[in-house]
């Protein structure tokens, strides 16, 4: 596990002369981040952070619906594409006709990989500074996906290489993700700054008055081919309990097959509001994740902070949030390994109590929302002029 580097609170007057300026993915949008059920988990930082900075903007590809949202948002700037202008013409609207790009003190800062040229080009032309956040290794996703030398992959790799060059400070999520762009793209290690994903842990708690079931496996992810979930409903088999899985995504109706060819009990649950997983979460006996590849799993993380037991795939990225035995199980990526993980786990009430306890202490120690609330805090400091 990752340890976690104190952090001394930077000068509130320094920080109030900060003016941060979210730039969302290309073509996001907030009704997006709405529908995915993922808007109260987005804005939760950018929510603490506003009390502490001059101010936040956010800008967004959504058209005038994000308008909507500025009643759930109070203090912070909606600029959105109200006009559904063709990109390159809501990009000169940006640069020209945006007051709150042009502040003196701002810092212009990525919510993902894709789009990250547009800020940066932005924040060349205002002159402000550039902070390039990344949540997961754009780059090494499409490696998995379409092979290292796939078109897709490397302009992935020119796209990481031109921002990160640009940027004045990069944020990645995980130790591994600073290495690959240390080595892919020769960028000075001193440059990078690892901030986890945070969870909410408040709203993420474990339920004193909960009665989980004994015999429920639950799985929060898209149903995609890197989430390895047709070697999951595999390794159900024979096993005396129920999975119910929450997401969506293009393999629903194989796996709702595959999981009738093998006789294994799975519900499948859709996409939920982010409100609504912790009581599902506290409902389940353990969560399991095992993905071929991974960023940093928000889910896995609030699963976590349940106090719930996790199963985890034994890849890199989980390996830097679970220590086998501890305060969770690693798991190999095959149906034997999955089946005898998920066996050990579910025939030991004491060692779930065990790694659900010490997930709690993890979720506490390395990634409340308070704690990267300051980590986010010094490093704005740093880039203030």
């Amino acid at each position: 596990m990752t340890q976690t580097t104190p952090i001394f609170p930077p000068d509130p007057a320094t920080l109030k002369q900060i003016h941060l300026v979210l730039f969302f993915t290309q073509n996001m949008s907030l009704l997006a981040w709405e529908k995915g059920g993922g808007f109260h988990r987005e804005v939760a930082l950018y929510r603490a952070l506003l009390p502490h900075l001059g101010s936040i903007t956010f800008v967004t590809y959504g058209d005038k619906r994000d308008l909507a949202f500025a009643s759930r948002l109070p203090g912070i700037t909606l600029i959105c594409n109200r006009w559904k202008l063709p990109l390159p013409w809501y990009q000169r609207y940006l640069t020209w006709m945006a007051p709150p790009l042009r502040k003196t003190g701002a810092v212009f800062k990525t919510n993902q990989m894709r789009g990250s040229d547009i800020p940066a080009a932005l924040a060349r032309k205002l002159s402000q500074r550039f902070l390039s956040r990344s949540g997961f290794s754009f780059s090494f996703t499409m490696k998995q996906r379409e092979g290292r030398e796939a078109p897709a992959t490397q302009q992935a790799l020119e796209l990481e290489k031109r921002v990160f060059e640009q940027a004045d400070r990069i944020v990645v999520t995980t130790a591994l993700m600073k290495t690959m762009i240390i080595n892919d793209h020769g960028i000075d290690p001193q440059k990078i700054t690892r901030i986890p994903n945070y969870v909410d842990t408040d709203l993420f708690a474990p339920n004193p008055t909960r009665e989980p079931s004994t015999k429920r496996l639950i799985f929060i992810g898209r149903l995609e081919a890197e989430k390895n979930l047709f070697n999951l409903i595999k390794g159900l088999g024979g096993l005396d309990l129920e999975c119910w899985l929450v997401g969506a995504g293009t393999l629903k109706e194989k796996l709702q097959q595959a999981a009738q060819q093998g006789g294994v009990t799975c519900r499948f649950l859709g996409s939920q509001p982010h409100e609504a997983l912790p009581k599902l979460l506290n409902s389940a006996t353990a969560l399991i994740l095992p993905s071929l590849y991974e960023g940093h799993p928000k889910t896995l993380l609030e699963a976590m902070a349940c106090g719930l037991p996790v199963i985890g795939g034994d890849i890199p990225a989980i390996r830097e949030i679970i220590t086998h035995g501890e305060n969770g199980l690693l798991t190999g990526l095959e149906v034997s390994d999955i089946h005898q993980s998920v066996q050990q786990l579910f025939s030991q009430p004491d060692l779930q109590t065990k790694l659900g306890n010490q997930a709690r202490r993890y979720a506490l120690d390395h990634l409340s929302l308070p704690l990267i609330v300051q980590q986010e805090l010094a490093l704005l400091a740093e880039m203030s002029p």
